[in-house]
């Protein structure tokens, strides 16, 4: 039996596919951390290196190789996993594929409590806070350079 989750970021695929596994007991994987491993890097660093399509190009290899490695498991997919059609395909081809639909509201909620818990935390270990509202790229790494450029060298 495979078990493949999908949902959007925050909505809590890796957290349940970990329970479920548990309780059935199948063996719980989750495809970015697979990604990660295979690319020896964050997915973040990937992404803003080689862009979205090199990143999706993984992902749905990734996706091919978990999917037919094991007939017996509970996959956490990443939330654009379901971008490319033939991912979707191949999930509802192998396995019963499970939505975890959040509202937008518990989305943000999510977030809002995860903020809570860490914004004290990314605030003891910064040397500058940039504020990103309604800020493009260009403009917070504009806001950067001028904060590096008038502080000077940064020494703790």
């Amino acid at each position: 039996m495979n078990i493949f989750l999908v949902g959007m970021p925050g909505c809590g695929k890796s957290t349940v596919a970990r329970a479920v596994a548990r309780r059935l007991p199948l063996t719980s994987v989750d495809a970015d951390q697979v990604i990660e491993q295979r690319l020896g890097c964050s997915i973040r660093s990937y992404f803003d290196e080689h862009g979205e399509g090199a990143f999706r190009d993984v992902e749905e290899a990734v996706i091919d190789e978990v999917t037919t490695a094991s007939p017996a498991l509970v996959l956490a997919t990443g939330g654009g996993a379901v971008l490319r059609p033939i991912n979707r395909q191949r999930l509802r081809e192998r396995g019963t594929v499970i939505y975890l639909r959040a509202s937008p509201e518990q989305l943000a909620k999510r977030l809002r409590d995860l903020y809570d818990e860490r914004d004290p935390l990314y605030r003891e270990c910064a040397h500058f806070v940039i504020d990103t509202r309604g800020a493009g790229l260009s403009a917070l790494v504009h806001r950067i350079l001028m904060q590096l450029e008038l502080a000077g060298p940064v020494a703790d």
